[in-house]
């Protein structure tokens, strides 16, 4: 279960910023395409406690390796159209890290100025293990289900990731309710169908609820319709997703 406490590491505030390098303008932008390589790895990728605050983009920034390291790609304020938020995942030396869209446990570091914080009170916890799917608010659980999971070498993938946007259902088998694009993607992209390449993991429906409890999907989380709508209602962009194989104490499934 997440943990009471709440926010992300920080360190010494008082320490000097380490300075931005110009960034090149023929860096790529950081879209719904897998991110370019160099990023550093989550360290806290299978953390449960809580994210409390997202940060926005209001306009180009420029995503290094370090505080005060290579610039290698830029972060932009929509992704595909949607609006983007990313949780905050620590703070060091002036410099703020984010979970890095269209990657799987990695972080963006980025220096200061050109964004906004918004605060984060919902996240969702998904344990492979049990096929559960947990919605928190303000770290209190508020409701479980079963879920359907990806499939032998499809795995959903583990890890700290978060809602990307929402987007209509592109077929009748996801039963007419819209999909959340998370911002992770399959951690073998060769291994789904040539149909999905390039898609993200998703939180969605599908046109009956017969495989819940199994491994039966190309990755994606997979839910009734009814749990759905509630999160669609509920739930926000920027929201964190953390996928986890069991939780030592977890709530029931309702």
């Amino acid at each position: 279960m997440p943990a009471d406490r709440a926010g992300v590491p920080s360190f010494d505030e008082a320490a000097p910023v380490p300075p931005a390098a110009p960034a090149p303008d023929g860096l790529p932008e950081i879209d719904y395409d897998p991110a370019p390589d160099g990023f550093p790895d989550d360290p806290d990728a299978l953390d449960t406690t809580p994210l409390t605050e997202g940060l926005h983009p209001t306009r180009r920034i420029a995503a290094y390796d370090a505080p005060g390291g290579r610039p290698l790609a830029f972060l932009m304020p929509t992704i595909s159209g949607v609006e983007l938020t990313v949780p905050i995942a620590r703070r060091e030396s002036g410099w703020t890290a984010v979970l890095l869209p269209s990657a799987n446990r990695r972080l963006a570091w980025l220096p200061p100025g050109g964004f906004r914080t918004v605060a984060l009170p919902d996240q969702i916890v998904v344990e492979r293990t049990t096929f559960r799917l947990t919605w928190y608010r303000d770290g209190t659980a508020r409701r479980s289900w079963q879920v359907s999971l990806g499939q032998r070498g499809q795995e959903t993938p583990l890890g700290r990731t978060f809602v990307l946007g929402r987007t209509p259902p592109p077929e009748s088998v996801y039963g007419g309710v819209d999909i959340y694009a998370l911002g992770s993607v399959p951690d073998d992209p060769n291994s789904v169908p040539a149909g999905l390449r390039g898609a993200h993991i998703g939180i969605h429906t599908w046109y009956h609820d017969g495989e819940l409890g199994q491994q039966t999907t190309n990755g994606c989380i997979r839910l009734t319709a009814s749990a759905q709508r509630l999160l669609l209602e509920e739930i926000s962009p920027g929201t964190p997703v953390v996928v986890v194989d069991e939780l030592p104490d977890p709530p029931p499934v309702s």
